[in-house]
């Protein structure tokens, strides 16, 4: 029979026979009233919101807590924790658990022969509140199972509100809650202390040491010696880590022989934690910056693969560390870690690095584009090759729209720079009214026409002069301009409207374009000359959908970036919403994804993502776009499509039946400006009034 509190209990204050307290009882110093706390108790329940705004009388730590308990949805009424009883999953756990376990060995070991007898009992958790060890008096350990404070019962305060372990995972430090403290009636017999045990490598916490028992072991030294017992296992861990390290190294120097002092090396662990780090910038700091050539100690830098084999640990590394050599290192036969060497005289594509400075830039732009596809790399092994060639002037870039086309412009420029002061001018074609566009291009005097700025003004090439000038949605070029723009290129002078005098100018053009500029000459709509001159050098940067398992190699990049920016933990994924995240076509493509990441931070109900807490077009919709959806009003209008012009025309109609004909809704979900819509409705004679 489980030991929780009738109604009749919890209306009196009263607690179980078994469990006794004292009115105005006084714990060692600490001042404790069972009566006052229950009535505070029962009137935060009556009225959260009230006591939110006027605390009751608790410590504040609880008072706290007993909110977010209240507001997750947890039943105040419960009378004990979830308990999870498969034995392949508490073998799983087990063994996620060894080093953490391991640890934990000798003090539990030294603790548990002086605590029978005592009514106390010693449990050890994971990082999400899970007991994974239990030891002590035999009776307390047997009362426990009634309320599930066992090997698999899951106690963070997401599962069970107020408690030791939880409210101690919530506050990352030692705490104590003691009787009716506590938010489930249930475990209101209970006093328990929980102190957070952290990673001695990247101060993580990886779990909690508890000690539980009947409010009459309560004393305010519990909490010590809980803390005490979690610095015991972190400096057993710290042992570990450093003997793993050391091995790793051991095994790093009998394998790789062609090792050159000079070199950069990474050893990463078998979770791929950095671990050690020589000839690194910045590598012995955990303050740490993205880049190949940065990774600090404790810092996660890859996912090692099941097999252990060159070619996996090869295919595992992420794109911006495809750079290096990579060596898998094996300690008893498993796979335990790996080394990632850095030559001191890198080669890329061929050419070898001689600006250091630049070569950095190069190195960290990289590591902004996520993804291990063949196509993903072959566009990105153009881009350097581009950048370091100092004859190549132009370079096109085509697209969907949210590919991620500006940061191959900002990777040319990256390793074009010559001085730190070279400049990167992005300007938005689509983003222009038709009057303006010579004056933003090429500058004006003053006076050269009505509104012109008193003092002149330089033009985008001007400012872009030893730099990079990123022309977006450049197929939105007006044809009248284009003449000028192709007269520029050729003889690297602009003359700015309203002057006579030309003025050279340095700089190297990235368009960039998310339409087939082929059929916009075919059609008349872009000059030939214009396009075989910025087009010389292209690269397609590839739709999401080519991109095989780049989609979840993104969601795990948004993921983490997300959660460090919040200063919380990363979302976790069901393995059946990253099928249907991998399934998906992504039309919006890596700007969809990661503005689906950062509503899902948002409004995500707990830290597991399952399929309930996807939209719906990645859930049901049809992924080939032959059907959608009854429900979705844009997807009753869609037709089969034959040509590009059709698409698009279709993909507006759609867009304006999505958004009951709000332009400025139906240009952000097309990823357009508002004159560029403008320009489509009056090319396909679309009127928002008739679809």
């Amino acid at each position: 029979m489980k030991r929780g509190i009738d109604t009749n209990q919890m209306k009196t204050g009263a607690l179980p026979a078994r469990a006794p307290m004292t009115t105005g009882l006084v714990l060692d110093s600490i001042d404790y009233d069972e009566r006052a706390t229950m009535r505070a108790w029962e009137n935060f329940l009556s009225d959260a919101p009230q006591c939110a705004r006027d605390p009751v009388q608790v410590r504040s730590l609880i008072h706290d807590s007993w909110y977010r308990s209240a507001t997750g949805g947890i039943n105040a009424q419960g009378v004990e924790a979830p308990l999870n009883s498969n034995r392949d999953e508490i073998e799983y756990l087990t063994r996620a658990n060894a080093e953490l376990l391991s640890a934990a060995r000798r003090p539990f070991a030294s603790l548990g022969p002086l605590l029978e007898g005592t009514g106390a009992m010693l449990v050890l958790a994971d990082s999400d509140g899970v007991l994974i060890e239990a030891i002590g008096d035999k009776k307390t350990l047997h009362d426990g199972m009634d309320i599930h404070l066992a090997i698999g019962g899951k106690w963070n305060e997401g599962a069970v509100g107020t408690n030791g372990i939880g409210t101690a995972l919530w506050t990352g430090e030692p705490i104590f809650v003691h009787a009716a403290e506590h938010f489930c009636a249930g475990i209101k017999g209970w006093t328990c202390a929980g102190a957070p045990i952290r990673d001695p490598l990247d101060g993580k916490i990886i779990g909690v040491v508890d000690l539980s028992g009947y409010s009459p072991i309560f004393r305010p030294h519990n909490t010590a010696l809980v803390a005490a017992t979690a610095r015991q296992i972190e400096k057993a861990l710290a042992e570990q880590q450093q003997e793993q390290r050391t091995r790793l190294l051991e095994a790093f120097i009998s394998s790789s022989p062609g090792y050159r002092g000079k070199d950069g090396l990474v050893i990463v662990d078998h979770r791929g934690r950095a671990i050690f780090c020589n000839n690194v910038p910045n590598g012995d700091t955990t303050e740490m910056t993205d880049g190949p050539i940065e990774p600090g100690r404790g810092r996660w830098l890859m996912n090692l693969p099941a097999s252990g084999s060159d070619s996996d640990l090869a295919k595992a590394l992420p794109a911006h560390l495809r750079s290096c050599h990579v060596t898998p290192l094996k300690l008893d036969g498993n796979l335990s870690g790996a080394a990632l060497v850095f030559p001191a005289a890198p080669v890329v594509s061929g050419v070898a690095v001689i600006n250091r400075a630049a070569d950095k830039q190069l190195q960290a732009v990289t590591s902004m584009i996520v993804g291990e596809s063949e196509k993903l790399l072959a566009a990105i092994d153009v881009a350097c090759r581009v950048a370091r060639s100092s004859g190549v002037t132009s370079l096109l870039i085509e697209g969907e729209t949210g590919v991620g086309k500006e940061l191959f412009a900002r990777l040319v420029h990256a390793g074009s720079r010559r001085t730190d002061n070279d400049p990167f001018i992005a300007l938005n074609c689509g983003a222009i009214t038709r009057e303006l566009f010579g004056s933003e291009l090429f500058g004006h005097v003053a006076g050269a026409f009505t509104g012109a700025s008193r003092d002149g003004k330089a033009g985008v090439f001007e400012q872009a002069n030893g730099g990079v000038l990123s022309l977006d949605e450049i197929g939105e070029l007006p044809l009248e301009i284009q003449p000028f723009l192709l007269r520029v290129l050729e003889e690297r002078v602009v003359h700015r409207i309203g002057d006579s005098r030309g003025r050279p100018v340095d700089a190297r053009l990235v368009a960039s374009t998310n339409r087939d500029l082929k059929q916009e000459v075919a059609a008349g709509r872009f000059r030939s000359d214009l396009y075989y001159r910025i087009g010389a050098v292209s690269i397609r940067v590839p739709a999401l959908r080519e991109r095989g398992e780049d989609a979840l190699l993104l969601v795990e990049h948004f993921n983490r970036h997300i959660a460090d920016k919040a200063g919380s933990e990363p979302l976790r994924f069901s393995s059946l919403a990253l099928d249907a995240l991998q399934a998906y076509r992504w039309p919006g493509n890596v700007r969809e994804l990661k503005n689906l990441m950062e509503r899902l931070h948002i409004l995500a109900r707990d830290s597991t993502i399952d399929l309930r807490d996807l939209p719906w077009e990645i859930t049901v919709g049809n992924r080939d776009g032959a059907t959608m959806h009854n429900d979705n009003p844009a997807a009753m209008l869609e037709v089969p499509v034959c040509t590009f012009e059709d698409a698009e025309r279709q993909a507006i109609r759609n867009a304006l039946a999505a958004e009951n004909g709000n332009l400025s809704k139906v240009a952000q979900r097309l990823g357009i400006s508002r004159p560029t819509l403008y320009r489509k409705l009056d090319q396909y004679g679309i009127r928002r009034g008739f679809l």
